[in-house]
């Protein structure tokens, strides 16, 4: 049995896999002790684990202490990479890019050959342009909805408002209207050029995932909800390497 890992900046997702059928999958948080908690004794049969990352250093090395202590197997880490099968990346330094990205492309390209954007909302959100002939055009970073009321909160102290999560997009008339709707509205501007992207770069489908999809789907981000798509590119890659 092996244990993939989706590890971002704060949490993690995971699956358990035997011989390509999903077990058990779940999510947690990398400061936590046993990050995999939900596993439960399953973890005691995983015989080797492969991770996706962009967390520091330091949370890193955490993972891997706890992972040690729960399963002491080979652990293979796995990053971006210039090309393969097709997919070719267009940063020239492809260790510059997170790997999240490139296995999320990865995943995306297995399935979607006509062209695709990947919006990856999480705590930065992700958008990447790939076209028919496997061509990533390039992307962009954002700040995530809650990077920003993190910055709301610390950064304007008389800003006080109750964070709703909410997705109207009209003037606000107190200001936790005011910060909750600028934010749907900053997120439905993005939405829009997302889809005019696509439309212009004649890509067919939209491929959303992160802890946020939803709610950009909700602001109008017409999509295929994926939110394994990291795991579906680092589980296919991981196959490849060791000719599974």
């Amino acid at each position: 049995m092996k244990l993939f890992i989706d590890a971002g900046n704060t949490r993690l997702k995971w699956c358990l896999d035997d011989q390509g059928r999903t077990l058990a999958s779940g999510t947690g948080l990398l400061e936590e002790e046993n990050p995999v908690s939900s596993a439960g004794e399953l973890i005691s049969q995983v015989r080797s684990v492969a991770i996706s990352t962009v967390a520091s250093e330091e949370r890193r090395a955490h993972l891997l202490d706890s992972l040690a202590k729960l399963c002491p197997v080979p652990v293979q880490f796995y990053w971006s990479e210039q090309t393969r099968n097709g997919l070719v990346n267009a940063y020239q330094d492809v260790a510059r890019m997170g790997a999240d990205r490139w296995h999320a492309m990865y995943g995306a390209w297995l399935d979607h050959k006509q062209g695709f954007v990947v919006v990856d909302a999480g705590s930065a959100v992700t958008v990447d342009y790939v076209d028919s002939r496997g061509q990533h055009l390039g992307g962009y970073i954002l700040p995530g909805l809650q990077m920003m009321l993190r910055s709301l909160r610390t950064d304007a102290a008389r800003i006080w408002f109750d964070p709703e999560q909410g997705l109207a997009t009209d003037p606000g008339s107190s200001t936790g209207e005011c910060v909750n709707h600028g934010l749907a509205w900053l997120s439905g501007a993005m939405v829009e050029r997302v889809i005019a992207d696509a439309r212009e770069h004649s890509l067919a489908d939209v491929l959303v995932t992160g802890g946020d999809a939803n709610r950009l789907i909700g602001l109008g981000l017409s999509g295929i909800h994926r939110p394994d798509l990291v795991l579906s590119g680092l589980r296919a890659i991981h196959a490849e390497e060791t000719s599974e």
